[in-house]
This record gives structure tokens, C-alpha cells and sequence, in this order.
């Protein structure tokens, strides 16, 4: 049996990693292979890819687009290499091409599982800095970005005078649950 496990961080994850992407790139060299997803953070424990390796057989293969699909440190790849080999399951991944468990096989995957860990470790740490750096300008704010300014929210407060939440939602947009919430701190704010 041949599968492709496919894994995002999130549903509108893309920069060639969306869940369409692999799915077509598995399925291009692998067209009877069961595609199975997975929408999970792999810095967490992936519940799906944990069964797919448990459920493996002899003969059968695993694909994956990326060596990052696969795993997030070299001992975590080192182990599931291992456990996969051990049970005669081939790993493809498409980028690198089929693992294979000669001396000189496992010295390559070794080097670029180290070497996939050392970048994944450069982009936090970038990201972290990235992030210092904005804390410090004036109007930093930490996570997304409102998507109402203050004077569109009085409106739709203004306009709640008037109308029920629903006809307010209709004409502004805002949700219900939005409104409510801006009408609580408006009304905490007055006292």
C-alpha cells in the first residue's frame, strides 16, 4: 500500500506547503496512493502520522512531499527512520528522493535532518527578533490585527439604537458577538 501523508500547520497555510500542493505533488508520482491529511502544528504531537506509522506494513511506502512534512528534529527522523526501516516500509520524500538504509543512505538523511533542524531553530529565532524589535516602536500590538477601527465600531453602536444586532451586522458586517463585546467595554469604560 503506498500512502501520502500530508500535514499544514493551518487551513490557509500556503507558500507551497498548502494541503492541494502536496496532494497533487504525491499524486503525480504516486496515483494509487491514499492521501491522508493531517492539519496540525507539527511542533505538537501528530496524532494522524503517529497511526499511519503505526499501521505501516512490510512492502508498503510512505510519501511525503518534504523532509519537513516528515519530521521536526534529526532524533525524531532518526527514530521514525528506524522504526520504518525495521518494519520494511520504503519513505519517499519527493524532494529528496527514496531513504534508503545504507551507510552512506543514512549519512545524507542524517546531514539534512540536521540541517532542516538548524534552519527550523534560525526561523524562530528570527521571528523572535523580528518581534523584539516591533515591541519596542510605538503602537506595537501583539497578534492580529483588529479588523474594525473605533470609529466604525461607535457607528455600529450608534446604530444598535436603532436596529436589532442582525440588521446592524447586515449593514456594517461586524458580528454580533463583536458588537456585544465593544458595547461591554463601552459600557465598563463609562462607569
Amino acid at each position: 500500500m503506498k500512502y501520502g501523508y500530508v500535514r499544514v500547520s493551518s487551513k490557509s497555510q500556503v507558500d507551497g506547503n498548502s494541503i492541494e500542493e502536496q496532494t497533487n505533488k504525491i499524486l503525480e508520482q504516486y496515483s494509487d496512493a491514499e492521501i491522508i491529511t493531517e492539519i496540525f502544528s507539527g511542533a505538537k504531537e501528530r496524532i494522524i502520522f503517529s497511526d499511519i506509522v503505526g499501521k505501516l506494513a512490510n512492502g508498503d511506502t510512505l510519501i511525503v512531499t518534504k523532509l519537513d512534512r516528515f519530521c521536526r528534529t534529526t532524533k525524531e527522523g532518526l527514530q521514525y527512520i528506524d522504526q520504518l526501516m525495521n518494519k520494511g516500509v520504503k519513505i519517499h520524500i519527493l524532494n529528496m528522493g527514496l531513504i534508503d538504509s545504507t551507510a552512506i543512505g543514512r549519512l545524507i538523511v542524517t546531514n539534512l535532518l540536521a540541517f532542516a533542524e538548524f534552519e527550523r531553530a534560525m526561523i524562530v529565532e528570527r521571528t523572535q527578533n523580528g518581534k523584539a524589535i516591533a515591541k519596542t516602536k510605538d503602537g506595537f500590538r501583539e497578534g492580529r490585527p483588529k479588523k474594525f477601527n473605533e470609529k466604525q465600531i461607535e457607528l455600529a453602536l450608534d446604530l444598535l439604537k436603532t436596529y436589532s444586532y442582525k440588521q446592524v451586522e447586515e449593514k456594517t458586517g461586524i458580528t454580533k458577538s463583536t458588537l456585544i463585546r465593544a458595547k461591554r467595554i463601552a459600557i465598563a469604560a463609562s462607569i
